[in-house]
């Protein structure tokens, strides 16, 4: 019998995880079984992230094994037909073409490393334009993206450096790691258009590398991957449990998530994980944006497929800003104890929290700003800095649509579309419908980026068309009547606005005064 599983490698910035899915339809898959393991956070410097590229490998083998351990009955690799890969996007792993090994820790998206190296790009080489690349490659100059992580590692790292010189590097982000690492250390050096559409070095209408740029940065053109479309067969799986697997998908983590949510032109989806990242579909437009989102590919399922391309605005600190309420202040034992505590007070009771600890992406993009709490009073308890730092990451996101209205002016968005583990939060999706104004649709099953790379791994592997995914897809007015929307949790698929227009305003006025008094906190250079 031919096989039924599809598998879906989610390598995130704090876990991988291996999901498992059974095809039940064409273009529908059901979760089976999975496996999750988190790695190490690396802080060498404040405001540094790094992560050890080899303890990720080694996660993912063991997830893998682990997930085909827990199908009932057992599951082998002949009863799965190929594997899809996701990834935490911008981070930056540099390697040894000769030897396969890693030459430097991979440098992490949010890592701040590269913030006077972005300056002096800016000032020195693009004459004071930091949006001298966005109309090839759709992005500012900014710490957030891989090319300047190449660059610095080239400046820094003297095995980095000596690699370079002898044509023995390879850079790549996380799916490049991994797609050379599971196909054998003589594997492919590739990446797929989504993940190169965050480098600031592909140009995002023919989907190659433009060299002006990567001569501008510095980062030598022999040491990039080869880009390929996000649905096609890279190789096979040459160790593990899953040897002799194909690999058949591959996309950013925020690509997969919305074609995990089935948001084709014209829709817009939310994930809410360690930071938070909104996509609008914008078809085969490549939209510029005017009011300070990124343009970036949406995916491209088949080499000769035509792309999909969407705005993206992303928020540094969601999930990350629980996380510094649990590790940081003690205010909580677990995350899940974040929403009850906030639920205990009507309010945030005046108080704003921007937790803009390395400061502020979409749509801003202010380095210089830094976390601050506003309207504090004796009468303030941990509770309402709780639902405040809810609150923030739902301002956050209005902050992004409200440009996204204005840069998209022809598309009528009637709803957002959300997914993450953070979504289980009823109280802060909620707060979004209330602060959006818009319907809020959370699916039944929330790991929706998981889903759109295994969609991906079958489209590349021929279990189904790019179409099927799209066909049985409902208009966002009739959508929670869809079966696969279905919210168990709450016995609903959406959440309804319930406040009126000026309180709205009168919230986000708030909001936008918290965020002046954030910036130019960020302590300069020698003081």
């Amino acid at each position: 019998m031919a096989p039924k599983l599809v598998g879906a490698i989610d390598q995130g910035t704090t876990s991988t995880r291996f999901i498992l899915y059974r095809v039940v339809g064409d273009g529908v898959l059901q979760p089976l079984a999975s496996h999750q393991m988190e790695h190490k956070q690396i802080y060498p410097k404040p405001g540094w992230c790094e992560h050890d590229p080899e303890e990720i490998y080694a996660n993912t083998l063991t997830c893998i094994a682990s997930a085909l351990e827990a199908v009932p009955g057992g599951a082998t690799a002949s009863d799965v037909a190929c594997v899809g890969i996701t990834n935490q996007r911008e981070t930056t792993v540099a390697w040894s073409k000769r030897t396969g090994k890693p030459l430097h820790n991979a440098v992490v998206w949010l890592d701040m490393r590269t913030s006077d190296l972005c300056e002096s790009l800016t000032s020195e080489v693009m004459g004071g334009d930091k949006d001298a690349f966005r109309e090839v490659c759709g992005l500012p100059i900014s710490t957030y993206f891989s090319g300047v992580k190449m660059r610095w590692l080239l400046d820094n790292c003297d095995a980095v450096k000596a690699a370079a010189a002898e044509n023995d590097l390879a850079f790549g982000t996380i799916d490049s790691w991994l797609l050379h690492r599971l196909t054998g250390s003589a594997g492919t050096h590739v990446t797929d258009a989504t993940n190169a559409s965050r480098t600031m070095l592909m140009d995002l209408r023919t989907q190659t590398w433009h060299e002006p740029t990567a001569v501008k940065l510095g980062v030598p053109m022999h040491s990039l991957p080869r880009i390929v479309s996000c649905a096609e067969e890279y190789g096979v799986i040459t160790e593990g449990a899953l040897k002799g697997v194909k690999l058949t998908g591959c996309l950013g983590d925020q690509h997969a998530a919305t074609l995990g949510q089935r948001c084709d032109a014209g829709r817009a989806k939310n994930t809410y994980g360690t930071g938070c990242f909104m996509l609008l579909n914008t078809g085969g437009n490549v939209v510029e944006s005017k009011h300070g989102l990124l343009t970036t590919m949406a995916w491209r399922l088949g080499k000769d497929a035509t792309p999909a391309y969407a705005l993206e605005g992303s928020v540094a600190i969601a999930g990350a800003g629980v996380q510094w309420l649990r590790d940081n202040l003690g205010l909580i034992r677990s995350a899940a104890d974040v929403e009850p505590l906030a639920a205990s007070v009507p309010d945030a009771g005046g108080v704003y929290f921007v937790p803009a600890f390395s400061g502020l992406f979409a749509p801003r993009w202010r380095p210089d700003a830094r976390g601050v709490c506003v309207g504090l009073t004796q009468f303030t308890t941990k509770a309402h800095l709780a639902r405040a730092l809810l609150e923030a990451i739902c301002f956050q996101t209005v902050d992004v649509l409200e440009a996204m209205r204005k840069d998209a002016s022809d598309l009528d968005m009637t709803a957002l579309h959300v997914d993450g583990g953070a979504t289980a939060n009823g109280l802060m999706m909620q707060t979004q419908a209330d602060l959006l104004g818009l319907r809020v649709f959370r699916p039944a099953n929330v790991e929706t980026t998981a889903m759109g790379a295994a969609l991906a791994a079958g489209v590349g592997a021929g279990l189904f068309s790019e179409r099927a995914v799209f066909e049985d897809t409902p208009a966002d007015e009739s959508i929670a009547d869809a079966e696969w929307l279905r919210d168990e949790m709450a016995n609903r698929a959406y959440f309804e606005p319930a406040i009126g227009e000026d309180e709205r305003a009168r919230r986000y006025a708030g909001w936008c005064d918290a965020v002046e008094r954030s910036l130019n906190l960020a302590p300069q250079q020698g003081k």
